[in-house]
Parts: structure tokens; C-alpha cells; sequence
């Protein structure tokens, strides 16, 4: 995967949890599923770029 694409999962990812988080809680199973999920786009994002 290249690191555009990553900026793209990344930034998909968190529009997804900023919506899910608009109508439930911060709580919520499918906001925490999306911010986990966020966290590790942006983990492998870093691992990535630090490479180079």
C-alpha cells in the first residue's frame, strides 16, 4: 500500500467515525470499532514513512 492510499483510508476512516459519532456517543461499539481502526491506519502510515 502506498502511502497515498494510507492518506486516503486515514481520512476516510475518520470522516466515517466523525459521522457514526454524530448521531450515537463517543462510546458508541461502532465509534470505538472506527477509532481503533483509525489508529492503526495511522500507526502503519508512520511506520511506512519513517522508512524512507
Amino acid at each position: 500500500m502506498t502511502t497515498e492510499q494510507l492518506l486516503r483510508n486515514i481520512e476516510e476512516c475518520r470522516e466515517r467515525m466523525i459521522d457514526l459519532a454524530s448521531y450515537t456517543s463517543m462510546a458508541d461499539h461502532e465509534v470505538v470499532k472506527a477509532s481503533t481502526e483509525l489508529d492503526r491506519l495511522i500507526n502503519q502510515y508512520f511506520h511506512l514513512t519513517k522508512k524512507q
